[in-house]
């Protein structure tokens, strides 16, 4: 339970309720949910309590996705954090598949990413912030 999903969905009404009703009647909890869409395509990016049936599920469907390692990074939470993290992972280039906003803790912003080279990744963010796998 430790990967995230990036998921591609037409932008139509009802793609996120029929994937959310596949993974419900599979049993599959969402840990953490974001997405989007811009035209014709969306996307929805996750976490799940059981990645080899959301896998599974994903696969059956004939959904194009990408699964990555969860990449758990804290920042201070202020303007720029987000920013310093892109553009380290841009400067060394890793390119971010998705991430997901998780928290709040005191002065600590957490997001989590699914990136291109998880090893590239926490090196370019030496220093930066607390960063491990989840």
């Amino acid at each position: 339970m430790a990967n995230q999903f990036v998921v591609q969905l037409p932008n139509v009404p009802g793609a996120l309720a029929d994937l959310s009703e596949h993974l419900a009647a599979a049993g599959v909890d969402l840990r953490a949910i974001g997405g989007g869409g811009i035209g014709e395509m969306g996307h929805v990016i996750f976490k799940t309590a059981d990645d080899d049936t959301t896998r599974s599920i994903l696969e059956r469907g004939g959904y194009e996705f990408i699964e990555g390692e969860s990449l758990l990074v804290e920042v201070d939470d202020q303007p720029g954090g987000m920013a310093r993290v892109a553009r380290r992972l841009a400067d060394a280039g890793v390119n971010i598949y998705g991430h997901l906003f998780i928290g709040r803790w005191g002065d600590q912003a957490q997001f989590s990413f699914v990136v291109s080279d998880v090893g590239a990744a926490r090196k370019a963010l030496e220093g930066l912030s607390s960063i491990h796998a989840g």
